[in-house]
């Protein structure tokens, strides 16, 4: 298992960072992810527990389900079903205040389901394309919520 984390200060309030990020059809904002949907609403809210997303990236297809919803501090999700088949024990998102604006911090623990060939090619393909595209997600909220304020560099 790998376990891949992203921070980033982003300078805007806790409540619109976590309303960015917790809204999958944002994703699509990266150049490496290609569709994003939710196919089911959540308790309460559409992205709360229960809610399942699914998610086209170039390296793969991921149906997700939330585990956690306690905005705007921290949700939670599994990976449900993909492929390639993976194995995911977490997936994680905080928002803390910040001087500055909110740290955002974003951990996935998982691993390619391939006899012999899983551990290592998670370390060396999957968790560099994976923590690239959780990067690449958060600079994209950065943009679309500092805008016309000055930016905060993490």
């Amino acid at each position: 298992m790998e376990t891949m984390t992203v921070e980033r200060v982003i300078n805007a309030p806790v409540n619109e960072v976590f309303a960015w990020l917790t809204t999958t059809t944002n994703y699509t904002r990266s150049p490496l992810v290609l569709r994003c949907t939710l196919t089911r609403h959540g308790e309460g809210t559409p992205y709360g527990v229960g809610a399942v997303r699914s998610h086209l990236w170039l390296m793969g297809w991921f149906r997700e389900r939330i585990t956690h919803y306690d905005a705007p501090h921290a949700t939670e999700y599994v990976v449900e079903r993909s492929l390639p088949p993976s194995r995911h024990e977490l997936g994680r998102m905080t928002f803390t205040e910040v001087d500055g604006g909110t740290e955002v911090r974003w951990i996935t623990r998982a691993e390619m389901r391939l006899p012999l060939l899983g551990a290592p090619l998670t370390r060396l393909l999957v968790r560099p394309i994976l923590t690239h595209t959780f990067h690449n997600i958060v600079n994209a909220a950065d943009e679309a919520l500092t805008r016309h304020a000055p930016r905060h560099q993490a």
